[in-house]
């Protein structure tokens, strides 16, 4: 056709370009790129046009901003184009620059191309400005468009105006539900993620997809929701398109490990038919922070014998692992090994973990050591955890020490203070917490409540943990009337064993969340929470005064349980 001038004309290189777009054939673009040029077609639209999304679809923008750059009239498939790879290939500015340059109306295509750009650059001033244009200036609602807003105003972390957006949508779809499922369980909002979901699943508006199971699911582990997860376990079991394999495995393995059923986390683990090395590595570091130190050694064995290679995570699990066993001698193994055997460069995360299982067996030289012979400058957490370690065995003259190389470092975190300030309180050197507290406050650094979930029924409600520096007394829910149970419950008693108060539980369950039930947290008398608390006492004593660590009591009243899961 090509030696037959008469048998071609423009509309044939046109499709001739769309069809190398489609295959991916660069080659043969090129080629008939070179035969527009011969043949005088160069100045057509439509040629322009398919060059230049042949370009973009090729990765190849410099090419693609040539071919627009000679366009002496772009229309609005032009710019949509160069916007939409410029976006896509990383140059997010010159995107918006080009959109704000554009002398044609911009089309829906091109507003979804923007707006991925102003996503990337968390542009969150510009891009309400595009939203406002797009509900001005468009005839009717496009869900694609929507989804892109939406997701636009997640990654900036608008959560209300999302909300906002996510309401008022005309038509919803699978993907609008697992922006916002994602968008709360990302951002800290588990609770709100869980109550996204049970109304998608609810209203039958949209089924949940891959994306969105897993999400919910790390919303739930966040929380500690077994039932929950359990619920969402039961829900998976139901459709047969979601089979537990994947990432929904893995999520599932994920969920259980951090609420605690160490046993459901190890059958779905050993249902897999393929176990990745998320797979594995999840089980581990779930079998670490449960307390089963050994056999997360036992599944690491395993693990190479069924030919995964570990990765930096899973020896993040082994040391944790080892840390809490007291295996120092086989953390050390595993830390050399990681280096040398399978050359993965320590990270921050494995010093800390080195350092934390130093400073558990009680060698706090060695953890000094072991940190200044370090390749790399020491960061806050890691100093953090000798620190800690001090505290623990109270070596004072290494703590003082210690503390200055900490309060030395970049970044030094809030929660340093913290343990700064409850460790002079702790020795009743209350000058020196005070002055810690007050340097915290100077700085604009406030240490934002612990939490812990109340289940009742799959509801969730929130009871903060708040810290407090209490000498003598433990207040439980003081605000208001204390005559007013079950609202507030004050219990006034000797914690004097403690040396200080570290924490001042306030449960503050709203009517919202409870209605009727209410009326049946008369069981969290005061005696049960005198008990709980002598209880906690002591196992802080005993665990080497370590102060967070994670209860749960089970609460039965007839034919109601109260599932109290807490951080302390």
């Amino acid at each position: 056709m090509l030696h037959h001038p008469t048998s071609y004309n423009h509309y044939t290189f046109t499709h001739a370009i769309k069809a190398c777009t489609l295959l991916h054939a660069r080659q043969k673009g090129l080629e008939i790129h070179a035969h527009v040029i011969k043949s005088g077609y160069y100045s057509d639209i439509f040629i322009y046009n398919s060059l230049l999304n042949f370009y973009v679809v090729a990765n190849d923008i410099v090419s693609a901003c040539r071919i627009f750059d000679l366009m002496s009239f772009p229309d609005v498939v032009s710019w949509t184009s160069i916007i939409s790879g410029l976006s896509k290939c990383g140059f997010e500015e010159e995107a918006i620059v080009k959109f704000c340059s554009m002398d044609v109306k911009p089309n829906t295509i091109t507003l979804v191309s923007v707006m991925s750009a102003c996503s990337s650059l968390r542009a969150l001033k510009l891009g309400k400005a595009i939203h406002g244009y797009s509900l001005r200036n468009l005839d009717e609602s496009n869900i694609i468009l929507d989804n892109v807003i939406l997701d636009f105003y997640v990654r900036c972390g608008s959560l209300v105006s999302a909300k906002y957006l996510f309401v008022n949508m005309l038509k919803r779809d699978v993907v609008s539900w697992t922006t916002m499922v994602g968008g709360y369980a990302q951002r800290g909002f588990s609770e709100e993620a869980v109550r996204v979901f049970r109304e998608m699943v609810e209203g039958g508006e949209a089924q949940p997809n891959e994306a969105t199971i897993v999400n919910v699911l790390s919303a739930c582990s966040s929380i500690g929701a077994l039932s929950l997860g359990q619920w969402v376990h039961s829900y998976i079991d139901t459709r047969s398109d979601l089979p537990v394999e994947g990432n929904v495995g893995n999520a599932l393995i994920n969920m259980y490990v951090k609420c605690g059923n160490v046993g459901m986390a190890t059958h779905i683990f050993n249902m897999l038919m393929h176990k990745d090395i998320i797979s594995w590595s999840t089980i581990i570091s779930g079998m670490a922070m449960n307390g089963h130190g050994m056999h997360a050694l036992h599944l690491f064995s395993l693990m190479l014998v069924h030919g995964v290679p570990p990765d930096d995570v899973t020896f993040i699990g082994l040391l944790s692992a080892c840390s809490h066993a007291g295996l120092v001698n086989k953390g050390l193994m595993f830390f050399e090994a990681m280096k040398d055997v399978y050359r993965i460069m320590p990270q921050e995360q494995h010093y800390a973990c080195m350092v934390d299982m130093y400073g558990r067996a009680g060698l706090l030289e060695e953890a000094e050591d072991f940190i200044r012979k370090m390749p790399v400058e020491a960061e806050g957490p890691i100093w953090g955890a000798l620190l800690n370690a001090c505290r623990v065995h109270w070596n004072e003259k290494m703590f003082e020490r210690i503390r200055q190389c900490l309060l030395d470092t970049r970044g030094v975190s809030i929660g340093t203070f913290a343990l700064l300030s409850n460790t002079y309180a702790s020795s009743d050197r209350w000058e020196d917490a005070i002055k810690v507290r007050d340097a915290m406050r100077s700085m604009g650094l406030k240490k934002m409540a612990g939490c812990s979930w109340i289940e009742i029924k799959k509801a969730i409600a929130l009871q903060e943990l708040v810290d407090a520096i209490v000498a003598g007394q433990q207040t439980i829910g003081t605000d208001g009337d204390e005559d007013s149970k079950p609202d507030n419950i004050s219990m006034a008693g000797d914690v004097s064993t403690w040396g200080h108060a570290l924490v001042k539980i306030s449960l503050s369950v709203s009517s919202h969340h409870l209605g009727e039930e209410q009326k049946k947290l008369d069981v969290l008398s005061n005696e049960v929470f005198s008990k709980a608390l002598k209880f906690l006492t002591e196992l802080i004593m005993i665990f080497m005064r370590v102060w967070i660590f994670f209860h749960c009591i089970l609460i039965s009243e007839e034919e109601e349980e109260t599932n109290i899961c807490g951080a302390i």
